[in-house]
């Protein structure tokens, strides 16, 4: 049975989904903006802070559901410029330092509330 994840650390939904599933020892997390959990707002105006919120979220959502961030092993990275991917890397590598899961990084998308990027993973235990 898929169990739904939730926690204030992180944004509530802005559609009909949810932050994440746990299915058996599978958490599919979902695309994450970079949006204040407190405020509802995106704060950072560049790729570095946007990136940074997104992935400080997500590590939130994992922690809520007993996992770390060296349980994830796929991420996907929409990047509304993809001239803004070495800024992100640089960001992605402070989290993903340890273990380096796979990943598909896309650019040119246009993303809700006019963010920067939005990513989603897959982590297993």
């Amino acid at each position: 049975m898929n169990k739904v994840i939730y926690t204030d650390k992180a944004p509530a939904a802005i559609g009909p989904y949810s932050q994440a599933i746990l299915a058996g020892n599978t958490l599919y997390v979902s695309g994450q903006l970079p949006v204040n959990p407190a405020t509802g707002n995106i704060d950072a105006e560049d790729i570095a802070g946007q990136a940074r919120q997104s992935l400080t979220t997500i590590k939130h959502i994992l922690e809520e559901a007993g996992f770390t961030l060296n349980d994830v092993v796929k991420t996907t990275c929409l990047l509304h410029d993809v001239n803004d991917f070495a800024g992100f890397n640089a960001v992605y590598a402070e989290f993903f330092n340890e273990n380096k899961p796979a990943r598909a990084c896309f650019g040119g998308n246009d993303l809700p509330k006019g963010a920067l990027i939005e990513i989603e993973v897959i982590a297993v235990k």
